[in-house]
């Protein structure tokens, strides 16, 4: 019996060495690893994407390769009655991530699964080891669409093992306050041990008096009623600001608080400074009123709103006949924004496709992110 009490004793001393000797190691061993991010937005006006479409632009894959390429877009179908009662178009959706696999992996797509569920479509993770040299290098980790509204990101197929916990959730806007023809889509996950939260939105539209305060309220709206589920025995972030690392992207419809004929003017002489001075947007970053605590990089190119599509033309130029109320001052519409600390914004610029009134935005983010700690999984595999 003594010697059951002895061997029982010893048993629980090692485990009391392991203990401390794990916890030690989780506090000074923690090794951080910094990803690579791609994302930018862009607002295509309602136009179905042509199949010889050049995501190259875009996605500027000769220059640079991510590790994550988060795209958002804005107004994938025209937000007419019978749209905005339709939650998701799946054929529509389907042609953007067609288009976007084609050019991360530099393949033809035209015989790949197209990869949108019905709702929310999370896809099985590979193992390491499992790929071929005919194998895409990027994977559609989550997409999801709400009326024009849509995300998709994408991942190396290396980092699938790691990526974990994909949730989404949706948040009307719009028309009654609750419609999707105005709001955001929200994705959650996990890489190793960091927590994401990508916002992509569509905020209320205008450039008078007033209007800015309804974006105001959108974004007050989408961070109160944005709720990701929660997963049994972890404790996983449900609210926006609660990520680690955070993004916010979309068609923030933010306009420049001077008359037309002056900001014109400004923009013809390429006076960023000026403009962004009485930028909306920028004065609520200065403020904190709406986005306390938010950041943007600076804006070093021509604002990416309104353009006459196919043309570098702003909308009104050139003495063009406008229709009566419908003037549209340029403006930088399209933004993307981050919240807390981990990212460090490499790059800041605006591609130049024609397809729609808007330029699309994208930028580069070094994200720091906690690995596995491998102590930890050691101890696991001894029992």
């Amino acid at each position: 019996m003594w010697l059951t009490l002895a061997a029982n004793k010893i048993l629980e001393d090692r485990l009391n060495d392991e203990d401390h000797s794990i916890a030690d190691s989780e506090t000074t061993s923690a090794e951080i690893q910094n990803f690579t991010l791609f994302v930018s937005s862009w607002n295509v006006g309602g136009i179905t994407p042509p199949t010889n479409l050049n995501m190259e632009d875009l996605l500027d894959t000769r220059n640079n390769m991510a590790d994550i390429y988060v795209l958002g877009f804005q107004e994938i179908v025209p937000l007419n009655a019978g749209n905005i009662i339709v939650q998701e178009n799946t054929s529509i959706s389907m042609q953007w991530n067609s288009l976007i696999r084609a050019s991360l992996n530099m393949t033809d797509a035209i015989n790949q699964r197209a990869e949108v569920g019905e709702n929310q479509k999370v896809y099985p993770l590979k193992r390491e080891g499992s790929t071929t040299s005919n194998s895409p290098q990027f994977e559609c980790i989550i997409s999801k669409q709400m009326v024009g509204i849509f995300i998709t990101i994408w991942a190396r197929t290396n980092l699938l093992p790691y990526i974990s916990h994909t949730s989404v959730s949706s948040v009307g806007c719009g028309i009654f306050g609750r419609l999707g023809n105005k709001g955001s889509v929200s994705v959650r996950f996990c890489l190793h041990e960091t927590s994401f939260c990508f916002v992509c939105s569509h905020l209320a539209s205008g450039g008078n008096e007033g209007d800015n305060r309804e974006r105001n309220s959108n974004v007050s709206q989408i961070l109160s009623r944005t709720l990701f589920s929660a997963v049994p025995f972890y404790c996983l972030p449900t609210k926006i600001l609660q990520h680690d690392r955070v993004i916010w992207l979309g068609d923030l419809n933010y306009r420049i608080d001077l008359p037309e004929h002056t900001t014109r003017s400004l923009v013809n002489d390429q006076q960023w400074s000026t403009l962004l001075h009485n930028d909306q947007l920028k004065a609520e970053l200065r403020e904190g009123c709406t986005f306390e605590g938010w950041n943007e990089e600076e804006i070093e190119f021509a604002p990416t709103y309104k353009y006459n599509q196919d043309s570098d033309d702003y909308y009104g130029c050139n003495n063009q006949k406008e229709k009566k109320g419908k003037t549209r001052v340029p403006a930088w519409c399209d933004r993307i924004i981050w919240f807390g600390k981990g990212l460090n914004q490499r790059q800041y610029s605006r591609g130049e496709c024609k397809l729609s009134d808007h330029r699309p935005v994208r930028a580069i983010f070094t994200a720091e992110v906690k690995l596995q700690c491998q102590s930890t999984e050691n101890f696991v595999k001894m029992f």
